[in-house]
């Protein structure tokens, strides 16, 4: 209690004694976790390895350079690829993604009980399993090669999309829909011309923004065989060939920044 503070006065406090004891206990649990974490890390690691990374990786440093740049010829196949990957995998994630929006949105399933869950286990089931993994699972069911890639970009692209197209459904105003029914119009008219517009930037901007990204992990799906420069840069590791892949990095690294760059100005032009 402060000195000038009289007998009796309330004073005001951020926590109650209950969140205070319930904010010790989790620091505690907290600190405990970590520990058991770093020591069970810690005897499954070789530090022998790990006191050796600096010397590893300066004599890597020195078998990356000079690149070999006559090989950057060879790499406008795998590029072309990657794009292709990229591109047509972000479509048919769209396509795939946004019926499955609709269906999510609670605004507009036909079903909440039935329809909505499904659809929704569906974008989880999407966003839960990493490209890699599902580039795994497809290059065993397709076969290497790039419609594997493609699959796996696409199926992953799903459950990004369908989310935040389903949140901005369902944040979109319903005035226009209910405009639109009180005059006559189906439900299917009604969506189209009431709510269609209202998402439509957001669905634009989120197909875009999903590109980007999809063209940083087409670039990584080859090294599981779905093509791409992943196939080159794996192969020239495997060779040891590592002024070769200084080159990969150094044309993975140019794609991305391109891809950045026009992901934003083509976000800023929808905005």
């Amino acid at each position: 209690m402060p000195a000038n503070a009289r007998a009796g006065d309330r004073q005001w406090d951020w926590h109650t004694p209950a969140q205070r004891r319930l904010r010790l206990f989790g620091t505690l649990a907290t600190t405990v976790f970590l520990a058991w974490a770093w020591t069970h890390i810690s005897s499954r690691t070789t530090w022998g390895f790990v006191r050796d990374a600096g010397v590893q990786l300066q004599d890597m440093g020195l078998r990356m350079f000079p690149p070999e740049g006559s090989y950057l010829s060879a790499l406008s196949r795998p590029l072309v690829d990657t794009l292709h990957i990229a591109t047509l995998g972000t479509v048919l994630g769209v396509l795939i993604a946004i019926p499955l929006a609709f269906l999510a949105a609670r605004t507009t399933t036909p079903s909440e009980r039935v329809l909505r869950p499904l659809a929704l286990l569906a974008l989880v089931t999407s966003r839960s399993v990493n490209s890699i993994i599902w580039a795994l699972i497809l290059v065993v069911l397709v076969g290497p090669g790039l419609l594997a890639g493609i699959l796996a970009i696409a199926l992953r692209s799903v459950g990004f999309v369908g989310k935040l197209v389903y949140e901005a459904i369902e944040e979109a105003p319903e005035l226009p829909v209910t405009a639109l029914r009180t005059t006559g119009a189906g439900r299917a008219q009604s969506l189209a011309f009431g709510l269609v517009p209202n998402v439509l930037p957001v669905m634009a901007g989120v197909s875009v923004y999903r590109w980007e990204i999809n063209i940083r992990e087409a670039t990584i799906l080859g090294i599981v065989g779905a093509g791409g420069l992943g196939m080159a840069l794996q192969s020239s590791i495997d060779s040891l060939a590592w002024s070769r892949v200084s080159v990969i990095l150094g044309v993975i690294l140019g794609t991305v920044v391109v891809a950045e760059w026009v992901s934003a100005r083509v976000r800023k032009g929808l905005a």
